[in-house]
C-alpha cells in the first residue's frame, strides 16, 4: 500500500477527501468508528446493511465484513488496520478491491469532533473508476454517524 501523503506531494488526482463537525465528544465519535457494534449500524451509503465477519482495531488486525446494498447485491471487504491512537486516528488499508488507504483523524473543537477522513487510491486510475459514487456515499455515510452518534449520547 501507499506510504499515504508525502510533503510537497500532490495527492488530488488520487484521494478523496470528506470532513465534518460532529456535535459530540471526540471518545464518542472515535468510539463509533471502532466498536464493532455501532460501527455495523451506521457504515456505508443510505439503504446498506453490513455482516461483520471479524473486527479486531489493533495494528495487523483485520476487518472482514459484507455490506448488503438495497438493491440485494453483496459487497465483500476485507482491510487491514495500520495505526489506532485512540481517540485521535485511524489508518486502515482496503485491501479488497478498490485498493486505498484510509486516515481518520478526530480533533476536538470544545465538546465537538472535527473528522477528517481521506481515502488514498494506490492509482489514479482506480480513483477514476470510483470518485462518482465514493464522495456520495462518503457524505451520506457521514449522515447515518451523525445518526448514531445522537442514539449513543
Amino acid at each position: 500500500m501507499t506510504k499515504g501523503n508525502s510533503a510537497g506531494m500532490d495527492t488530488s488526482d488520487r484521494e478523496i477527501v470528506s470532513s465534518r463537525v460532529f456535535d459530540a465528544p471526540r471518545e464518542l465519535v472515535f468510539k463509533a468508528w471502532t466498536d464493532p457494534d455501532h460501527l455495523k449500524h451506521w457504515w456505508g451509503p443510505k439503504g446498506f446493511t453490513n455482516t461483520f465477519h471479524e473486527f479486531d482495531a489493533r495494528p495487523g488486525g483485520v476487518w472482514r465484513f459484507v455490506m448488503h446494498g438495497p438493491d440485494g447485491t453483496d459487497y465483500q471487504n476485507e482491510s487491514i488496520f495500520v495505526e489506532i491512537v485512540r481517540p485521535e486516528r485511524i489508518v486502515f488499508d482496503h485491501v479488497s478491491g478498490p485498493r486505498f488507504r484510509a486516515t481518520v483523524t478526530f480533533t476536538g473543537q470544545a465538546g465537538k469532533t472535527l473528522v477528517d477522513w481521506r481515502m488514498l487510491f494506490e492509482t489514479a486510475a482506480e480513483y477514476d473508476k470510483v470518485k462518482g459514487f465514493a464522495v456520495e456515499g462518503n457524505r451520506q455515510n457521514l449522515d447515518r454517524l451523525e445518526e448514531r452518534l445522537r442514539k449513543m449520547e
